[in-house]
């Protein structure tokens, strides 16, 4: 009795498996060299990175643990790590929420700010060099068209 041939993937599934390797490909090597560029350039990691550019965007107001655990991949334990880590290093304080005797505001010190825009050009410069440098105005503005579709 002879084997039974697998049917081949349509054209149309190897597309799809080759725009997700590709897509893989570039986070991965985007995400490798943003955490070397931030480490060596400014002693932070990416997640750190996040952090305090979320702390800057809320522009004073503070915000709660609970507010950037949607943004940071991390579990609230070591989000509230990582907060620590910042905070002893000056980056970043917190105090009670006014509001809530309970609830705690995290906010930029001055040296967390002067961090946040140091990492920045740091971090779009790498993103220019790997990903906006090799594209296209039009081809920006796609990209940026559709990985807001995919994020909807």
């Amino acid at each position: 009795m002879s084997p039974v041939a697998e049917p081949r993937p349509a054209p149309a599934q190897y597309a799809c498996a080759r725009a997700w390797a590709a897509l893989a490909a570039v986070h991965a090597r985007v995400a490798g060299r943003l955490a070397a560029g931030l480490g060596a350039g400014c002693g932070l990691s990416v997640t750190e990175f996040e952090i305090l550019l979320r702390l800057e965007h809320a522009a004073g107001r503070g915000l709660r643990l609970s507010q950037l655990t949607p943004a940071i991949p991390l579990t609230q334990p070591a989000l509230s790590r990582a907060v620590t880590r910042l905070a002893d290093r000056g980056l970043l304080t917190r105090s009670g929420a006014p509001e809530d005797g309970r609830g705690v505001l995290i906010f930029l010190t001055a040296a967390g700010e002067h961090a946040a825009r140091d990492a920045a050009h740091v971090h779009s410069r790498i993103i220019r060099e790997l990903v906006l440098d090799r594209l296209s105005d039009d081809d920006q503005a796609v990209l940026a068209d559709l990985l807001a579709r995919l994020l909807d």
